[in-house]
């Protein structure tokens, strides 16, 4: 685990092997099976979380009473309801594992106390909320401007994994499709 953390912190800053060790001891590793929550709605949200292996996505509920995707997360990538993170307010979201996830988890204090003493790491959070905010920028330009089938080849372009350790029926509810809508645009593109 510590190898994963280290291999992504440097992939974003450059730091001694000291500083980054130093740096793992202000998280803890935490298991969650498969379609257990890492975070409720209603809930404080306390943690943000650094997928080691597996896959978790975020959702909420929507007027209808349906489950509304709107990420995934798998190793490598950090998820969390930020701003009810910044502000350790209560969250109006879910955070789910897709598939047996293990995950750092760091709280605020820790994760201010951690900038405090290893300035380098506020500079690699910072790297990682900036490419965040410029993904999410991207899939809602896709929104608008792409038919579905060309929302589902980009999707499916960009991130080849997910179409296959994701069922089809959380794929759909990301891409804002019903499962069969997806079924139907994966058919006519196998012909």
């Amino acid at each position: 685990m510590y190898e994963t953390f280290r291999e992504h912190v440097l992939k974003y800053v450059s730091a001694d092997e000291e500083a980054v060790a130093s740096a793992y001891k202000y998280f803890q590793v935490k298991k969650f099976r498969k379609k257990e929550n890492l975070l409720t709605e209603g809930q404080i949200c306390r943690n943000n979380y650094f997928i080691i292996s597996g896959c978790v996505r975020k959702f909420f509920i929507n007027q209808k009473g349906t489950e509304q995707t709107t990420d995934f997360a798998i190793e490598n990538w950090w998820m969390t309801d930020i701003g009810a993170f910044m502000s350790q307010g209560i969250t109006d979201i879910n955070i789910q594992a897709v598939e047996p996830t293990t995950v750092l988890l760091i709280d605020l204090q820790n994760q201010q106390q951690l900038f405090r003493e290893h300035p380098i790491m506020e500079s690699y959070f910072r790297q990682v909320y900036q490419r965040a905010y410029a993904a999410a920028e991207n899939r809602i330009r896709y929104l608008y401007e792409y038919s579905r089938e060309e929302l589902y080849l980009q999707f499916y372009r960009q991130f080849p994994a997910f179409t296959k350790r994701v069922p089809q029926y959380l794929l759909a509810s990301f891409l804002g499709f019903t499962p069969e809508y997806l079924s139907e645009i994966k058919r006519k593109l196998e012909s």
